[in-house]
């Protein structure tokens, strides 16, 4: 698998390359499929998620599906009320902002995230034995975010309020939520999955002290439960060229880069230990050909200095995730490209 290979200091067969959000809006099959459909009921049904997880794989030629799914689903099997709102994304009920409502919270079982166990078993056998099945899971902070906000947020007061003000009340927070995301990876890969990624991506609010207090301790046993079992664990969030150091050192084999620092750049900045995977702006999928093309040679000439200075590999992706609004046809020229260059 080339994916595996350039993630783990191998040579690949070719260049690895796969998109964030590359199962969604962008397709219209996933439009068809989904059209009577919520999202959080498409999450739970096993057959939808393993069609629509092969999507991409079927029309682009990716060397990698990841798991269609969305970070609050382990803590919607484990009981928060709450939906996903199209236009707005997750909606807490109830927003969990005091001692008695983290109390309340259950933790999450196997058997609650069945179905997504169901879908990967299912997509082991349709997959081609090439391409890479990417399980992941939102971070403690980022469902944190969500949980104590009540939804998406541009300043995440309430938030920070309890992390800096109340900080034993925001570990134990944090701690039950560690515990849900490190039960609902274990699942994914007793099922199967070849690789996972924890979505930090919110975590570049932060500043490094804060990130390295608050945050960093939860990453940190996420990431070491899942060690063992020697699947390479790749680290990602949004606007965190400032922590990408502090991410790294959490333990993981890959690092995730947004489009805002060079590729070499960054993986200068978190040593020669760790692959790094990214970096195209979405937006350039939509400024044309000539556009993606000066773009990927780019960041893949940026990649291979990385990897000729000792970088263990690089993984092409997106520095965040495929916009809605992007034509089918210019992400599958995208990675028609990649794997020519």
């Amino acid at each position: 698998m080339p994916l595996i290979a350039a993630a783990t200091g191998a040579v690949p067969s070719r260049r690895p390359v796969w998109f964030m959000r590359q199962a969604g809006r962008s397709l219209p099959e996933y439009r068809a499929i989904r059209a009577d459909r919520g999202m959080l009921e498409s999450c739970f049904d096993a057959d939808l998620v393993a069609e629509i997880t092969m999507q991409p794989v079927r029309r682009h030629d990716t060397d990698a599906a990841i798991l269609f799914s969305d970070i609050v689903v382990p803590l919607k099997a484990a009981g928060v009320d709450l939906d996903i709102v199209p236009g707005t994304g997750p909606v807490i009920a109830s927003p969990v902002r005091t001692a008695a409502d983290v109390a309340a919270l259950d933790r999450l079982e196997p058997d609650q995230v069945g179905a997504v166990n169901a879908a990967i078993g299912r997509l082991l056998t349709e997959l081609p034995s090439t391409v890479a099945l990417i399980g992941f899971a939102g971070a403690p902070f980022t469902l944190a975010s969500y949980l104590i906000e009540g939804g998406p947020s541009r300043t995440y007061e309430n938030t920070k309020r309890m992390m800096l003000g109340d900080p034993e009340l925001w570990h134990t927070l944090m701690g039950h939520l560690t515990d849900v995301t490190i039960a609902f990876l274990r699942a994914q890969i007793d099922a199967g999955v070849d690789a996972v990624q924890l979505f930090d991506s919110w975590a570049g609010t932060l500043s490094e002290a804060s990130y390295e207090a608050f945050v960093a301790p939860h990453a940190t046993r996420v990431m070491a439960e899942i060690e063992g079992y020697g699947v390479p664990r790749i680290h990602f969030g949004v606007g965190t060229g400032e922590l990408l150091a502090a991410m790294t050192r959490v333990g993981t084999d890959v690092i995730g880069v947004d489009w805002r620092i060079p590729l070499d750049v960054a993986a200068e900045r978190v040593g020669r230990d760790v692959a790094i995977q990214g970096n195209l702006d979405p937006t350039a999928l939509l400024a044309g050909r000539d556009v993606v093309r000066r773009e990927l040679t780019r960041i893949i000439d940026e990649g291979e200095r990385a990897v000729a200075a000792g970088t263990p590999g690089h993984i092409v992706n997106l520095g965040h995730g495929v916009l809605p609004n992007t034509e089918a046809d210019a992400i599958t020229h995208a990675v028609e490209l990649i794997h020519s260059l």
